[in-house]
């Protein structure tokens, strides 16, 4: 059996991922699927923390673009990604896995407020973590999110599983049939060509913090175990110096 080359992980699932082929709302053999993925990896005794996205229900830049407050549709979005961890905790605990939502909104009826320390003990238990309503603050995206609390709770890796691509590349490879996959790439590099993977924020933070970053596809069944595992798919970034 192989062993796992991480210990600790924060898992990035996006909102639209939730989504399915629907664009809006969460499809429940989505979130089933994913489920079944994360226990696959809890199974190998590794630690999971989840960011969950809230863009299928609602984004906080759009909501702003139609004239609402920015500040308040952020907060709006920020509600959305924590329907989104409600959701993707029944998933898991319907399927035997052990899961704590934490939000950085209190919310006491629903969830635990984000205690650093203690998620860190849920995760020494066994727990699956989910780390819902961002950072608490609006102007911050959920990708800022993942790399915050994987720096706070000393992650090993950030895994940022993406439902439409299956890693970075040059260009939207959707639209350009010449756009190169990357395998390996560096946060400076990530910023300097504006390659989209994450926020500028969100990059910044990682190389500061010297966190890795593995941009994959969820689509396919079991990929999280096999990034876990030390497969080489997807796209890999890490800190450095641009080439």
């Amino acid at each position: 059996m192989q062993s796992p080359v991480y210990k600790r992980i924060v898992l990035k699932v996006s909102g639209e991922s939730l989504s399915g082929n629907n664009g809006y709302g969460i499809e429940s053999s989505v979130i089933s699927s994913i489920a079944e993925q994360v226990k696959e990896v809890v199974e190998l005794n590794v630690e999971v923390a989840i960011v969950v996205g809230g863009g299928n229900i609602w984004r906080g830049i759009a909501g702003s673009a139609k004239g609402i407050d920015r500040a308040t549709a952020d907060y709006m979005g920020m509600l959305a990604t924590v329907m989104n961890s409600l959701a993707l905790q029944d998933a898991l605990e319907q399927i035997d896995v052990p899961t704590r939502v934490q939000t950085s909104i209190a919310m006491q009826q629903i969830a635990e407020p984000y205690i650093r320390r203690r998620a860190i003990r849920h995760l020494e238990k066994g727990r699956v973590v989910i780390f819902a309503a961002g950072t608490g603050n609006p102007y911050f995206s959920t990708d800022t999110t993942a790399a915050l609390r994987a720096a706070e709770i000393e992650a090993e890796v950030i895994l940022m599983a993406k439902n439409k691509v299956d890693g970075v590349y040059s260009a939207d490879p959707f639209k350009d049939a010449s756009a190169e996959k990357f395998e390996t790439l560096t946060y400076l590099e990530v910023l300097n060509r504006n390659l989209g993977v994450m926020d500028s924020t969100a990059s910044s933070l990682c190389m500061d913090n010297d966190i890795p970053l593995v941009v994959f596809s969820i689509t396919e069944a079991g990929n999280i175990k096999r990034v876990v595992l030390g497969e080489k798919i997807g796209t890999i970034v890490m800190k450095g110096s641009a080439s």
